[in-house]
């Protein structure tokens, strides 16, 4: 991982102003970075509509790799649409999943990491979803500290319903604008933003959404709740809440408990 060393500029940076926006990304996606990102990715995924396995990928992956990287710098890299499966829920319902093309997962991967940088030093504290050194065991944990250790007359539990289905693109891309004026790298999340989904080898366009299960989702889904809930909340309960408001999120759940009986939104 001696790539993601070289990644320590972009935090620093973002760090140091809240109110930057990086205008040169695409330079550190590197045939290094990529490489990372690859050998970050399950060896036993299920392909997506490439048929390509991770296995199969390595058997000449620096030539591989080297033209992914020309293609993705020189911007004729085309990102393949998200493969289609269902899985079943615990109340009965089926939950649709994207399983991306192997090469649009490493790609994804390394943007993921080039964003973490940025965003890590954005987030919030009390979010907790897809965050580098956190997990629902945390998320619960704060959960639990509130419940036992504050005055808390009520909790209030909420689900957005198929959050991730229902992300709206346009606002989406405005947010990450926010902090990222590299366009180049706005094409090419956009790029997968309007890959699609196939299904039974059928393709339909994305107007809306991204996909559960690709590398990418969940830092976009929390860029998203970042700006639509986390930043609003947390103002909120400063300035207009009369008593005390402590929420934990985690993704698109949500768990705000107060010690007064009066609503929360």
């Amino acid at each position: 991982m001696e790539a993601l060393i070289g990644l320590d500029r972009i935090r620093n940076a973002a760090k140091r102003d809240k109110a930057l926006r990086f205008t040169n990304l695409m330079h550190h996606i590197t045939v290094d970075l990529l490489r990372d990102g690859y050998h970050a990715l399950k060896r036993d995924a299920a392909s997506g509509v490439d048929d390509v396995s991770w296995h199969e990928y390595g058997e000449q992956l620096e030539e591989r790799l080297l033209g992914l990287h020309e293609r993705v710098q020189s911007g004729r890299y085309r990102a393949k649409p998200s493969k289609r499966i269902w899985i079943p829920k615990a109340d009965g319902r089926q939950r649709p999943i994207g399983i991306a093309a192997l090469e649009d997962k490493i790609v994804q991967q390394a943007v993921v990491w080039i964003l973490n940088q940025i965003y890590e030093e954005d987030f919030l504290g009390f979010s907790y979803g897809f965050r580098s050194g956190r997990s629902q065991h945390n998320a619960l944990d704060a959960l639990w500290v509130g419940i036992t250790r504050r005055k808390v007359n009520w909790v209030f539990d909420a689900d957005i319903r198929g959050f991730f289905d229902a992300i709206d693109h346009k606002w989406l891309v405005k947010f990450v604008e926010h902090r990222i004026a590299d366009a180049r790298m706005i094409r090419l999340i956009r790029k997968w933003l309007r890959a699609g989904v196939s299904e039974d080898g059928q393709w339909s366009k994305a107007k809306v959404g991204t996909p559960q299960g690709s590398v990418i989702s969940p830092i976009l889904a929390n860029i998203y709740l970042h700006y639509v809930l986390d930043l609003w909340v947390n103002k909120w309960r400063k300035s207009k809440a009369s008593g005390e408001v402590i929420i934990v999120r985690y993704a698109d759940d949500c768990a705000p408990r107060r010690r007064r009986e009066e609503a929360v939104m």
